[in-house]
Formats: structure tokens, C-alpha cells, sequence
């Protein structure tokens, strides 16, 4: 009998916990929940309240328009942890990597001439070590593929001069 009066008079002082919680949890909503004071011109209120009343989707409208309308440009926010200043010298080093030209590309063989198939297979053969007659015909065979990575911008020239002579056509990427 003790067991069983020791279990209800846990569970009871449980509730009276949780409803003091409960209590002090809606006093406290109850509280921060103040009602802002109203605004001084009732424009503006109405303004707010059709605002307040507007779905998402309407909301990104209504905001799209105003940009629109106000001539309001759209700006990069910076990052909240990089100051202003490091954030405008990254933008101009960005500038100034912009201008410099690509010196390395990758050559790729996009289609042949049927007539030159034999010419461009053995040219491939060639240029490739450890490749077999049969493997330069499959890679021949299976373009668009990149026949050499890497590579700087004079020897892609010329290489892309020779194939292209041969009735290939190569594309530097």
C-alpha cells in the first residue's frame, strides 16, 4: 500500500510541476507578446497590414517590383566575419586575374573526315605512347575524346595544325 501511495503522490506533484511550468510559460509568452505601439500614420499601418497579409510568393513580387520601380540595385552581401576593406581587395585581385590568358589547354578530337580515318589513326598512334594500332582505332572511332591534356598553347597549335591539315576537327579547350 505504501508503493502505491508513494506512485500517486509522484505523479501527482509531477503535474502540479508540469502546470506550474505551463503557468509560468504562458505568463512569460503572454508578456513578450506586447503589442507594438501603433504606428503615427495610419498610411502606414494599412500599408503593414497588407503587407502582413500577403503570401510568400507575393511578398518576393511585391519586392522584385519596388527594386523595379525605386531603381534599387542588387548588391553582394559580404560576408558577416570579413571586413569591408579585405572584401574590396579580394574583388579587385579578382579583376585583375580576369585579363590573363589561358595558357594551358586540352586538345580534343571532336569528328574526322571518313576519307582521312587512316591518316588521323596512325597521327593518334603516334602521339599517344604504348598505344596499339587497334586501340588508336577505337579511340578514333569513339570522338569526341581528348587526345592530349595539358598542354601548352604553341604545341596545341601546331598539333591542332597537323590534324586539322589531315582532315580532323580539334577544338582547344
Amino acid at each position: 500500500m505504501a508503493s502505491r501511495c508513494s506512485t500517486l503522490l509522484c505523479s501527482t506533484s509531477r503535474l502540479a510541476t508540469n502546470r506550474s511550468r505551463w503557468l509560468a510559460t504562458e505568463a512569460a509568452s503572454s508578456s513578450s507578446a506586447a503589442a507594438p505601439p501603433p504606428p503615427s500614420d495610419p498610411k502606414i499601418g494599412r500599408i503593414v497590414d497588407d503587407i502582413s497579409g500577403l503570401t510568400l510568393l507575393q511578398a518576393a513580387d511585391l519586392v522584385t517590383l519596388l527594386k523595379s520601380r525605386l531603381n534599387i540595385q542588387e548588391i553582394a552581401m559580404p560576408a558577416a566575419s570579413a571586413p569591408a576593406p579585405a572584401a574590396a581587395a579580394v574583388e579587385e585581385a579578382a579583376v585583375e586575374e580576369k585579363p590573363k590568358e589561358k595558357t594551358i589547354f586540352n586538345l580534343k578530337l571532336q569528328s574526322f573526315d571518313a576519307a582521312a580515318k587512316p591518316k588521323i589513326i596512325r597521327e593518334v598512334k603516334a602521339l599517344i605512347p604504348n598505344l596499339t594500332l587497334i586501340d588508336a582505332k577505337k579511340f578514333v572511332e569513339s570522338v569526341p575524346q581528348v587526345l592530349k591534356e595539358n598542354m601548352p598553347k604553341e604545341d596545341a597549335d601546331k598539333l591542332k595544325a597537323v590534324l586539322e591539315k589531315l582532315g580532323a576537327v580539334v577544338v582547344l579547350e
